[in-house]
């Protein structure tokens, strides 16, 4: 499972950076990589999100991304516990909603720091590959499991 959520997810480097799209090589966000990534491993998405806009989280102030991941994932892991192939959620600021995910690719390898790295679609740009680092580790919100089959 982990090394098809893997593949499925490299699948989509290079996709240009579209709002609410998730088409693999034409564009999608970080819900659509997430949404894209799912269908290639589970066949339907467990649900459809309704349209939202780029500020969607400052405007409801609702954990909808949290909520929707426990929904299809179960509650999240520890992040201790995080292995590649796992989703991670992202919120910019303490007391926010979180607003950004991506798949874990490579876990943190005790003999060289800093080499865990996540693939996420990055606005204005594409689905890339980035480097784990401290600033995107103190925005972690959370880490789910994409569950067996379903």
């Amino acid at each position: 499972m982990r090394q098809g959520v893997l593949a499925a997810a490299r699948g989509w480097l290079g996709t240009p950076y579209r709002h609410q799209a998730s088409l693999k090589g034409v564009g999608c966000d970080c819900l659509g990589l997430v949404r894209g990534v799912w269908r290639e491993i589970h066949g339907q998405e467990p649900e459809t999100p309704p349209p939202y806009r780029p500020d969607w989280a400052e405007r409801s102030g609702e954990d909808r991304l949290w909520a929707a991941a426990t929904r299809a994932m179960g509650p999240p892991i520890d992040p201790g516990a995080m292995r590649p192939g796992d989703l991670i959620l992202f919120r910019w600021r303490l007391g926010m909603p979180a607003k950004h995910a991506g798949i874990l690719s490579l876990a943190e390898d005790p003999l060289r720091a800093g080499a865990a790295r996540f693939i996420h679609a990055y606005e204005q740009a594409s689905v890339v590959e980035s480097p784990l680092v401290p600033s995107w580790r103190r925005r972690m919100a959370g880490v789910f499991r994409f569950p067996e089959g379903l």
